[in-house]
């Protein structure tokens, strides 16, 4: 069976439905990208579901990324390529959250088709299992270590001081964001209707934890958004920004800890893995250091449980949302088909917490 790691990792051809007039985009890049050299070479990275992701290599060996929006029908708040330059941008330049160096964001629909953003290629390491077996135990728990500290300095940032007070709507997330993926699943109907989905779109409204917080938030942390150092157990960058916005840092938080719940088949999850053989940090104690990390107090179970369910729910719901470009035939990855399909059986964990909690 093919791993995680051999089905995403690295770059090949560009898919046929994803091709452009790449002398355009060297023309753009010759404008508006300080240092590129003539000569560009253009592949498209195998993973990523959402905004095509393409490998740039300019005539001397210099290597980009280029997000695009998706050709095709889209929905109308999708794909905000233009918002994930914004973050990247101002992150880089104001904080010490590890992010890749942007070059150039275009609006212009006739260099390429669809909206873009040029950033550079950071070199590291991806993990696409949790478990990490490529690396022994010391360094394992070392990169677990370096994964709590970057999230943890993200919910730090003040948004207001690095101008991006204005990058979402305070307050209400939760009640928002329920709203927000209610929406989309309900609103795409060629994707269908799935029992547990409706159950949650019920419940969850109605049963929010107490208690208000406001920083930027990923929306899609975990490992295999993260680039480690070659060497060292640190984060190089956080890639993947299509749905970050002002928001609450325990929805945030709680969706990086799914890890923990979810299983290893498609979900990059480590369910039933044995923690302690492996040197990971256990569920609680994971908490209480980004807790620390944070200077929070301890999160009760239960609403953790309810953290964790909401986030299974808008992880539902994205896929879902693949679901749907499957069928109108717009989805940007070959494994879409696989992707959409665990749309059912993640809504039923996802209700499963609910009736752990009750």
């Amino acid at each position: 069976m093919t791993s995680r790691q051999e089905q995403f990792s690295g770059a090949m051809k560009v898919r046929e439905r994803h091709r452009f007039d790449e002398a355009a985009l060297e023309r753009y890049m010759i404008g508006h990208v300080a240092g590129f050299t003539k000569g560009l070479k253009v592949d498209q990275f195998k993973g990523g579901q959402s905004n095509p992701t393409y490998l740039l290599t300019d005539g001397a060996g210099k290597r980009y990324v280029l997000r695009r929006k998706p050709p095709g029908k889209l929905l109308k708040s999708a794909h905000a390529v233009d918002r994930e330059y914004r973050v990247i941008t101002a992150l880089g330049q104001h904080s010490d959250v590890p992010v890749a160096r942007t070059h150039a964001l275009c609006t212009d629909e006739s260099i390429i088709g669809t909206w873009f953003y040029i950033m550079d290629c950071v070199e590291g390491r991806i993990f696409w299992d949790a478990a990490i077996p490529q690396v022994g135990n010391t360094e394992r728990a070392a990169l677990f270590d370096a994964m709590n500290e970057t999230i943890a300095t993200l919910h730090m940032v003040d948004p207001a001081a690095i101008g991006l007070g204005d990058y979402g709507k305070p307050g209400n997330y939760f009640a928002r964001q329920i709203a927000r993926w209610s929406g989309q699943y309900e609103q795409d109907e060629e994707a269908g209707r799935f029992d547990a989905m409706d159950r949650l779109v019920q419940w969850l409204p109605d049963n929010i934890p107490p208690g208000d917080d406001t920083a930027i938030v990923h929306g899609d942390f975990r490992i295999d958004n993260l680039i480690f150092d070659k060497e060292e157990p640190k984060v190089r960058a956080i890639l993947d920004w299509e749905l970050s916005t002002l928001g609450h840092p325990l929805a945030d938080f709680s969706y990086h800890l799914m890890m923990y719940r979810m299983p290893p088949q498609g979900f990059t999850g480590l369910l039933g893995a044995d923690l302690k053989a492996l040197n990971i940090p256990s569920e609680q104690d994971y908490i209480a250091r980004y807790c620390a990390r944070t200077g929070r107090d301890l999160i009760p179970t239960k609403h953790m449980n309810f953290y964790v369910a909401f986030n299974m729910f808008r992880l539902a719901a994205i896929l879902h949302g693949i679901l749907g470009r499957v069928k109108r035939g717009t989805a940007a990855s070959k494994h879409a088909a696989a992707q959409g399909q665990m749309c059912e059986p993640l809504a039923e964990l996802a209700w499963n917490q609910i009736k752990e909690s009750a």
